[in-house]
């Protein structure tokens, strides 16, 4: 099995970003303006992405200011069975987020693709939680 592992810091509270990482409002500011997203363990969050299916995400842990986990249910063939999670840590008024995007069953040019996007993610994280303006996808 692969895993997909990125690493930002960012110079908010980690309330903020635990917060950006669980809502609709966040995550439409950081990943697209088209979802359904509810901060509930079981909820089936929706991201839009305009490619001719729904990304689903189940919701599997919450734990507040520390971790977000989801399972992608439905999505592009590879993703799904895949887990992603958010670990959250806070020092000397930094926070770091450390995605992992793992359970991938090899390692094809759509997961080398998904790495650099996942880098994306967090760089609109970063820029959404430090200055309110994030980069979501323009469906």
């Amino acid at each position: 099995m692969e895993s997909i592992e990125q690493v930002n810091y960012i110079k908010a509270p980690i309330g903020t970003i635990y917060k950006a990482l669980t809502s609709e409002e966040g995550l439409r500011n950081i990943w697209t303006k088209k979802l359904k997203v509810k901060p509930e363990i079981g909820f089936i969050n929706e991201f839009d992405f305009d490619e001719g299916y729904i990304t689903k995400f189940k919701v599997l842990e919450l734990v507040y200011n520390s971790k977000v986990v989801w399972e992608c249910i439905a999505s592009d063939e590879e993703w799904v069975g895949t887990k992603v999670s958010f670990e959250l840590s806070e020092r000397n008024n930094k926070s770091t987020v450390t995605l992992k995007h793992y359970k991938w069953r090899e390692r094809t040019e759509f997961y080398r693709w998904c790495s650099y996007n996942w880098a994306m993610f967090l760089f609109s994280l970063k820029t959404y939680c430090e200055n309110q303006k994030g980069m979501p996808s323009k469906p």
